[in-house]
């Protein structure tokens, strides 16, 4: 991708109240970045002013927010930007045929909507400049879509294809666009994912009713990614990658962090839809069995 060096190192993080955004605000502040994090609490935000950091209040959910947030980065900068990390988002574990549309709709504001609407405040800036940077965080759920995961899924994948889309549209403006795809991240992703859900109403006729009551209390007690934790990497390593991203003349379009991440975008690519189907299956009904042997009757046989 030829893209222009940054001039002006400066940056805005979205989602720092923990994990990911917190550690790559902290990372690049001690490189020499001018750092804005945002936040949505005012909890959050007087922990980031305690850390040094001078913090924007901002939910990207709201248009009024997003604009308000752009309007005081752009007043501190000067009309100026050097770079976007468009981090803010969630998670909501739920079948597809229990997700209710204030689910789907709540993670599309947030992960696309809200993301998009942001970043095009910013672009006519980066296209004034002659440079500018924009990262956005996927997942390796955005190249495979997971049982208990399909709107998450299904946002990320319109992460990607925006992303691309725009990288295209943007050649030779000198601004680069990269997608970061993190596998499992040692943060509090999977506590709050099950704390979120509590908001909303549950389906209790479900055939996945016993599997939710124990995934989630198990997630809320942070005993989640069992099996993940063997691949699981901190998210300074994530920090890492989107420090590369903003620095490098030439920044990659598409950056994989884990085992897992590689894993799933290989296997998207090269392994039938039939074997993976197959793989899903057997793991979701081993997952399922643990908590109720009768549940798993209407799921298809391997055979």
């Amino acid at each position: 991708m030829n893209a222009a060096q940054v001039k002006e190192k400066t940056v805005l993080v979205t989602g720092c109240s923990s994990g990911i955004g917190l550690a790559a605000a902290r990372l690049l502040k001690k490189s020499g970045w001018n750092v804005i994090p945002t936040v949505r609490s005012e909890t959050d935000l007087a922990m980031l002013r305690a850390k040094g950091f001078e913090p924007v209040q901002l939910d990207v959910a709201s248009s009024e927010s997003v604009n308000a947030a752009a309007d005081e980065v752009l007043r501190r900068f000067n009309g100026q930007l050097g770079a976007i990390v468009n981090n803010a988002g969630f998670g909501l574990a739920s079948a597809v045929e229990d997700m209710s549309r204030d689910m789907l709709r709540d993670l599309f504001e947030v992960h696309v909507c809200g993301m998009q609407e942001l970043t095009n405040r910013f672009i006519p800036v980066f296209r004034r400049q002659g440079y500018g940077r924009i990262v956005n965080l996927s997942s390796v759920l955005g190249e495979i879509s997971l049982p208990f995961a399909g709107g998450y899924s299904a946002a990320k994948f319109a992460v990607e294809a925006l992303s691309d889309a725009l990288r295209r549209e943007l050649a030779g403006s000198g601004i680069g666009v990269s997608i970061i795809q993190p596998g499992p991240i040692d943060s509090q992703f999977s506590v709050n994912l099950a704390h979120r859900m509590d908001r909303y109403t549950r389906n209790e006729n479900s055939v996945f009713a016993s599997f939710y009551k124990e995934a989630l209390e198990t997630r809320k007690a942070g005993k989640a990614h069992r099996t993940a934790g063997t691949f699981m990497k901190p998210p300074e390593a994530v920090a890492r990658e989107i420090r590369r991203c903003l620095e490098r003349r030439n920044p990659p379009r598409r950056v994989r962090i884990t085992a897992v991440a590689c894993f799933g975008a290989a296997a998207r690519r090269f392994f039938p839809a039939a074997l993976l189907d197959m793989m899903m299956v057997w793991r979701l009904k081993k997952k399922l069995t643990v908590n109720d042997t009768e549940k798993t009757d209407h799921l298809p046989s391997r055979k």
